[in-house]
């Protein structure tokens, strides 16, 4: 099998990955995996190499920001693309962009839709529905449609009654 960078040289490395569903495959010479500073003794996405995020050389000529590094604990970006973790609680914020992008890729998506806890599950569910009902109660205040802002601020009203109740409920029976 021929390299898929050079199409010259017989493929050595072979890097696999499953997104979404689908295997991508990428098959590299010795010499093309070097060069894209594909460090064979440790791991990496083969998202990162067709990004061309495997070579730190290559990393700082597509990303200006490159030389970030916490306030805090001094760990650099390259750091933590090498390590996986983070230093100190203020990487959080250091590294908010970063941190974003590969949370949606590797969840794919920003918001949570996994299990809730039984005890929880109707509350959040319901606190959901209001987070809703809020977005479309402004942008009908903001549209003029105050009729139909009535009518999702009564139902808010009602989402919330029931919450209230529930809680009262929930606590009746701790006793």
């Amino acid at each position: 099998m021929k390299c898929e960078c050079c199409h010259k040289h017989e493929a050595t490395v072979h890097l696999t990955q499953v997104i979404d569903g689908e295997m991508k495959k990428l098959n590299l010479c010795q010499s093309c995996a070097q060069k894209s500073g594909i460090d064979l003794k440790s791991p990496i996405s083969i998202t990162d190499v067709l990004l061309g995020l495997g070579s730190k050389n290559q990393a700082m000529e597509l990303s200006p920001e490159y030389d970030l590094s916490c306030a805090r604990c001094h760990m650099t970006r390259a750091e933590f693309k090498k390590t996986g973790r983070l230093g100190c609680p203020d990487c959080y914020r250091t590294f908010m962009g970063e941190l974003s992008v590969l949370t949606k890729a590797m969840h794919h998506g920003g918001q949570h839709v996994g299990k809730i806890p039984a005890r929880q599950g109707n509350r959040a569910r319901i606190a959901a529905q209001v987070a809703a009902l809020q977005k479309d109660l402004e942008t009908a205040i903001a549209k003029e449609q105050y009729e139909v802002a009535a009518n999702l601020r009564d139902k808010i009203k009602a989402l919330k009654g029931s919450m209230n109740a529930q809680e009262k409920g929930a606590g009746d029976d701790s006793r």
